[in-house]
């Protein structure tokens, strides 16, 4: 004798929740890990002063001092607001070239602290070329 089942074929199915879940974990690292242009997230107040730019000829080293006191050599950002840190990454960025000339740019509500810190970093890792940027006196 023959039992019959009634119950009908189950079809498998394909979970999505998980995909979904991988998915919107990369998503959230990707945006993360994305990186930005310094340049274009800072934004600085430079002091104004009188006189000519001058022309370089050599691409100067730049070191950015937002208005927090956080600072910035070329791309690379500054984790500690400490001077050991900074002489680190000025050291990691600008390698053995000490003759190469160094741009100071730093935001006019900078704490002044953060500004002598970071031409004593400079000064302690030989750096003699050290100009500091300005924005022109507005005209009247």
């Amino acid at each position: 004798m023959r039992i019959r089942d009634d119950r009908s074929q189950e079809e498998p199915e394909i979970n999505l929740v998980p995909l979904i879940d991988v998915i919107l974990v990369l998503i959230i690292f990707f945006v993360i890990t994305t990186t930005f242009d310094a340049r274009s997230m800072l934004q600085l107040q430079l002091p104004s002063a009188a006189g000519e730019p001058v022309a370089a000829q050599v691409k100067a080293l730049s070191v950015l001092v937002n208005a927090d006191g956080r600072y910035f050599v070329d791309e690379h950002e500054v984790l500690r607001p400490d001077i050991d840190a900074l002489k680190q990454t000025l050291q990691q960025v600008a390698g053995s070239d000490r003759s190469r000339p160094v741009l100071l740019r730093a935001d006019a509500r900078t704490p002044h602290q953060a500004v002598v810190t970071a031409l004593d970093a400079l000064g302690q890792l030989g750096f003699r070329k050290v100009n500091i940027a300005t924005a022109p006196e507005a005209q009247k």
